[in-house]
């Protein structure tokens, strides 16, 4: 029996009209030039320019003299090069300059897909069977660099979706906090993940910083062992592991005066500046009560992967974090919302067209995994994976999976996995639960349907997928109905 799908109205499309403002650097001789050109004009023909770039920007950027005076600060060190000191210069030039040093990104203007929902922390003012809700999408602007963004919506009885407004001001985290090391907690996160010290002698590196160090001294002493050293191709993967490792740490502070639909998590670590790629997020619950978003996401820099992790409870304050360890090497992990038999549990696809499962002590390191499910029908014979985090029932852990199969056509399916054993499987849907139809089949990648997370509201699963890479809307299903054709498959 084919389960009955009801497709909502709402579509999630791309604006080309949501800008953040980015740091733009010329190189080295240009900026200098355009410094030089800057603090040769007299403070009236400063203003002249200056105002009316203000105005205009004003209207499109909250507290955009503070961006370009962030910006000026970022090139302020080559003004010495001009025998210039900052302090010489008055707020208006360093603010001028600055703007000559700022874009505006687009940063949906390509696709706005693969969507994730969860329970929003705030339930507060919403009426007998409502719930609110967060969104979180892959945005996708100029030269296909993605990021994070997010919308609140209300679902009513019926599941109806109604969005909350949405905020026109975007903006990047108002504080980006690099992380700052323990020598002797970073020698246990690295022997965590592989025995460094047969391999490379450790004085090389870990000795010679301080008890604390940066990631740039790091990377400093890591550029100096490469001279030292003749690298095999375990040494020098060693390498890029340690500065992987160091590099992905930061935190994320959002202003208070933001609308969530304005926050945006933009790439910021090397090893993600060529996007932020379908983040599953999750409600989490511990063991002692404490809720906690995670999302896992897919960082890439153009040539490799790697997994990460962000942790949130209040969705203002996000920590970032890698994810260690043999298993965390390919894209679509997803966390399940509580731990199972003690440990942390984890969906995965390592060899990129099979599910596993894997369980570990540590939130951030995975090591071992099970084969979970191989592609069975001929809608998935190219790869199956999951679109999301598991969601408990009372029947099982309920998976909403995707599968690829003729003509690269991604469909969604279901399966079912005991609640005690999930590496155990109950049932599985043989047919797809929802294909793209002929409004959804056109986009940025043809013949796609994708999900990167669900949830239950009353007696429905809510389903937000992508459309073809493109834009996204929502479905509901309902959850007897389908657990029933699950246990009977």
């Amino acid at each position: 029996m084919q389960v009955a799908v009801n497709r909502k109205g709402i579509k999630f499309c791309p604006d080309a009209s949501r800008v953040i403002a980015r740091f733009l650097y010329t190189g080295d001789e240009r900026t200098l030039n355009t410094i030089r050109s800057v603090i040769g004009m007299s403070e009236n023909s400063v203003m002249q320019i200056l105002n009316p770039v203000l105005s205009d920007y004003s209207l499109r950027h909250r507290n955009i003299s503070k961006i370009f005076e962030k910006h000026f600060n970022k090139i302020a060190h080559l003004l010495e090069k001009l025998n210039v000191g900052p302090d010489s210069l008055n707020t208006s030039t360093k603010i001028l300059i600055g703007s000559y040093f700022t874009m505006e990104y687009s940063i949906e203007s390509a696709a706005f897909f693969n969507p994730s929902i969860v329970e929003h922390p705030d339930q507060s003012e919403t009426g007998p069977n409502e719930k609110r809700v967060i969104i979180s999408f892959r945005a996708t602007g100029e030269g296909h660099i993605s990021s994070i963004v997010f919308r609140t919506g209300v679902l009513d009885k019926n599941n109806n979706l109604s969005i909350e407004p949405v905020g026109k001001m975007l903006e990047e985290a108002e504080h980006i906090r690099r992380y700052v090391y323990e020598k002797k907690s970073f020698k246990k996160k690295l022997s965590e993940m592989k025995d460094v010290h047969a391999i490379i002698p450790s004085d090389l590196i870990l000795d010679r910083l301080k008890d604390t160090f940066t990631y740039g001294e790091l990377r400093d002493c890591i550029k100096e062992a490469r001279k030292s050293l003749h690298l095999t191709a375990e040494k020098d993967a060693l390498f890029n592991q340690i500065i992987w490792l160091a590099s992905s740490h930061y935190e994320l502070d959002f202003s208070l005066d933001t609308n969530i639909s304005e926050r945006v998590i933009f790439p910021v670590s090397a090893n993600e500046k060529n996007g932020i790629e379908d983040a599953r997020f999750v409600k989490f619950i511990d063991d002692d009560g404490k809720i906690s978003y995670y999302a896992t996401y897919t960082a890439y820099d153009g040539t490799t992967v790697m997994p990460k992790m962000i942790d949130t409870t209040d969705f203002y304050h996000f920590r970032i974090l890698p994810l260690h360890g043999e298993i965390a090497q390919n894209k679509g992990m997803a966390l399940f919302p509580r731990k199972v038999n003690g440990k942390y549990a984890m969906l995965c696809r390592l060899d990129g067209f099979n599910n596993y499962i894997a369980f570990s002590d540590n939130i951030s390191v995975w090591r071992n995994a099970k084969l979970l499910q191989q592609p069975k029908f001929p809608w998935e014979f190219i790869q199956v994976g999951n679109c999301g985090s598991p969601i408990e029932t009372s029947e099982g852990w309920l998976v909403i999976t995707h599968g690829v199969g003729p003509m690269r056509e991604y469909a969604l399916g279901a399966s079912l996995f005991d609640l005690q054993n999930p590496g155990k499987e109950i049932g599985r849907l043989k047919s797809p639960l929802l294909m793209p139809n002929a409004e959804e089949r056109e986009g940025y990648v043809p013949n796609v349907v994708y999900s990167c997370g669900s949830i239950i509201h009353g007696d429905e699963l809510i389903i937000p997928y992508a459309m073809s890479d493109y834009a996204s809307t929502y479905a509901t299903v309902n959850l007897q109905e389908l657990l029933n054709e699950l246990k009977s498959s």
